[in-house]
């Protein structure tokens, strides 16, 4: 993941209800945009625009069936922006630390 990756699902997760859309996909194998727009009190655009949002920084993924798509989450990205949190913020308490002679 490159820095602009990083601070794109940064970004992504950021924002609240993204996040629990995240969240409610990340719980099943699949779900379809009918059955995530049931789980919150938000118009079907704006769940459009958080699965957009989602899917353009990898962290979820389409799969249409006719006229119908199902999102499922992917881990793998996820995993992969929390180890290069950790190292960025690794790095930066030990570049504070008063370092030991």
């Amino acid at each position: 993941m490159n820095a602009t990756q990083f601070q794109q699902v940064a970004k992504a997760l950021a924002e609240p209800r993204r996040l629990e859309i995240l969240a409610a996909i990340a719980t099943h194998d699949e779900l379809s945009c009918r059955e995530i727009v049931e789980q919150f009190p938000v118009s079907q655009a704006t769940v459009s625009h958080h699965i957009k949002e989602l899917v353009k920084v990898g962290l979820i993924e389409t799969r249409r069936a006719g006229q119908y798509c199902y999102y499922s989450f992917r881990a793998e990205v996820l995993a992969d922006y929390i180890t290069q949190l950790q190292q960025l913020l690794t790095t930066s308490t030990q570049q504070k630390s008063p370092k030991l002679i």
